[in-house]
């Protein structure tokens, strides 16, 4: 069942967050069909390469992932509340689907790869923490968007975010999570300045770093359970 959990979950990372491109993502309505079509191809072709297979509950997987994403424009608000949880949706229909079938890894085309859903689960990991969780904080600091920063380089704050979030998922997975802290010092000089001078852009750095690190940490951690479930890579140090 975890391998099964595994490659449903690459696959439907990949399908939100590296293949679907703005079109999509602003465009699921019916007035948009071929975003739609576009984003249901997409999610069932992945599920179909990481499974090795053309199980038909996988064409049945894509049409509830569609029908998931157009519920969330009915859910209340913009913010971080209808993006978790259309995320949380779709997770929970990952998971009771490898409940339902555990055996679709084993009838897998890679079945014998034994190292691959380890894999799977840290690529997926890696995406969660970084591009997902730059989606997140967006989410949660859009109230404050008005908030007068420095200026900087164009997009230099998602930049930012997003490498420190990959440095953090790093550094968990390695077992070195007490780097985080240089990494906090070191980003609480250098943004010294902005928070001693305006209160508000103060207040929006800080909510939005502890947001940030908080995102990655909890990713981190989730990824290093799954790993720990599954067979060995050999290149972590993970602990059963």
């Amino acid at each position: 069942m975890i391998e099964s959990f595994a490659a449903l979950l690459f696959a439907h990372v990949l399908a939100d967050f590296v293949f679907q491109t703005n079109r999509m993502a602003s465009g699921k309505d019916q007035r948009h069909r071929d975003a739609l079509a576009a984003h249901l191809l997409a999610v069932g072709a992945l599920a179909v390469i990481a499974l090795g297979q053309p199980a038909p509950v996988l064409a049945g997987l894509a049409f509830v992932h569609l029908a998931i994403d157009l519920l969330k424009p009915a859910l209340p608000g913009r913010g971080l509340g209808p993006y978790l949880a259309d995320q949380a949706l779709h997770l929970a229909t990952l998971v009771a689907l490898a409940w339902w079938m555990p055996g679709l890894w084993a009838s897998s085309l890679w079945a014998g790869q034994d190292w691959l859903p380890g894999l799977m689960a840290l690529v997926a990991g890696a995406i969660l923490a970084t591009r997902a969780g730059g989606f997140a904080v967006g989410f949660l600091m859009r109230p404050w968007a008005n908030v007068r920063l420095p200026r900087g380089l164009p997009n230099g704050g998602k930049l930012i975010g997003l490498l420190e979030r990959g440095v953090i998922f790093t550094l968990v997975l390695v077992g070195q999570p007490a780097g985080i802290g240089f990494l906090i010092a070191a980003k609480s000089v250098l943004r010294f300045e902005t928070t001693s001078r305006d209160t508000r852009a103060g207040e929006y750095v800080i909510v939005g770093t502890l947001a940030s690190f908080g995102w990655a940490l909890i990713v981190a951690y989730a990824t290093r359970a799954l790993m720990a479930a599954l067979p060995p890579l050999g290149i972590l140090p993970f602990s059963p």
